[in-house]
């Protein structure tokens, strides 16, 4: 079995994300406006990439590259997530891994990402991966 990993770009790779993504970003209702919303996040550097083999796509990862006074150049993990129906099978893993070599191959000093605290099965992914709990966070709906 091949895995491909690479970035959609077009709205039609997007739009292949879309079943995956929608099971960890379930507020979208329909794929042309999680289109359009990936297309305008692109816009402010906003990356999306798929790991796929031959049944389709398998997980897929929402991240950017930036820069701030805190970390200096990092690679913040928006989004990440494998189809139920593939998940233990390494997938995860595999993209995880794309993104750390990504995130080194552009001078990122680190990988963040913030995780939903219900999420237990998702934590214990990232402690396995060897990420630390280095800060809660924190938000106000306006």
């Amino acid at each position: 079995m091949q895995l491909k990993i690479a970035e959609a770009q077009t709205s039609r790779e997007i739009a292949r994300c879309f079943p995956v993504m929608r099971q960890l970003r379930t507020h979208f209702e329909d794929e042309q406006t999680f289109v359009a919303q990936v297309q305008r996040q692109r816009a402010d550097g906003f990356r999306l990439a798929s790991l796929e083999d031959d049944e389709g796509v398998r997980a897929v990862a929402g991240y950017r590259i930036s820069e701030s006074l805190y970390a200096g150049r990092f690679c913040y993990v928006d989004d990440l997530v494998t189809d139920q129906a593939a998940h233990s099978l390494g997938y995860g893993g595999a993209l995880f891994d794309w993104l750390v070599a990504e995130a080194r191959a552009a001078g990122c000093g680190q990988l963040e990402l913030d995780s939903g605290v219900h999420r237990f099965a998702a934590h214990r992914f990232y402690l396995t991966k060897r990420m630390i709990i280095s800060s809660h966070h924190f938000s106000l709906t306006l």
